[in-house]
């Protein structure tokens, strides 16, 4: 029963989401801003999934400015728990699929995303420049999940290099995005538990150049790690009570 609940919220918040959001984006379309508003609705959308959602976020991230946001990415329930972290003027980067998505995909290109295709090597490649001359001519910051994929229950996996490149090419930081594990999060369980999601302090890039791109993919993933314990471990206790 609370499934078909549920199933049917989702159903109604998507028809009213997609619908109004394309024709609220049609009126300044591809405007960044959008990807902020739309993705703080999603977010809302948590506490019908039975998950206590909590955004932290650090104050340096607030003030960075234009930077490369990297977030771990774990199922189809993301799109309900990290969106709640991406900040004003910030856009994400999705698989060229994603279009073809009936209604998400218009929604996702109008808001200003970027789409790049990860079957052709070198598209990807080129995008990793549009990536930087976006930041460096719209000044917004751009959100990427270097895993590639998604993790499922299996904890953090190696990550790509592709954002630390468009970031060292930007000369701009790299904020580490971190949300607790959902992989026990069931959609038919009333009380999901606690979830945390925290944007962590920007790590700088100055005076980095591309042969520094594997030691800052390390690190950010190794600071992503052990906060990713924290915060499950956080979580799990919180649950239980």
């Amino acid at each position: 029963m609370i499934a078909v609940l549920r199933l049917l919220a989702l159903t109604l918040f998507a028809i009213v989401m997609f619908v109004f959001g394309c024709g609220y984006c049609l009126l300044s379309p591809r405007n960044p801003k959008h990807v902020h508003t739309i993705a703080l609705y999603f977010a809302k959308m948590a506490r019908f999934l039975g998950i206590k959602l909590e955004l932290r976020v650090a104050d340096a991230a607030r003030e960075v400015g234009p930077s490369v946001h990297v977030g771990n990415h774990q199922n189809n329930y993301d799109l309900f728990t990290i969106s709640g972290a991406v900040l004003p003027r910030t856009v994400t980067v999705g698989k060229k699929s994603l279009l073809w998505m009936p209604l998400f995909g218009q929604l996702y290109w109008l808001t200003g995303n970027i789409l790049i295709d990860r079957a052709n090597r070198s598209k990807a490649m080129g995008t990793i420049g549009q990536v930087v001359a976006k930041i460096k001519e719209r000044k917004v910051s751009v959100w990427m999940f270097p895993e590639g994929t998604r993790s499922r229950g299996r904890g953090l996996l190696p990550f790509k290099t592709g954002a630390f490149h468009a970031a060292i090419g930007a000369g701009v930081p790299v904020v580490p995005i971190v949300c607790s594990s959902t992989d026990k999060v069931k959609f038919n369980r009333w009380n999901n538990g606690v979830v945390i999601v925290e944007v962590m302090p920007p790590v700088s890039t100055e005076g980095m150049t591309k042969e520094d791109v594997r030691e800052l993919s390390e690190h950010c993933r190794n600071l992503m790690a052990a906060k990713l314990d924290d915060l499950n471990a956080e979580a799990q206790a919180r649950s239980a009570k």
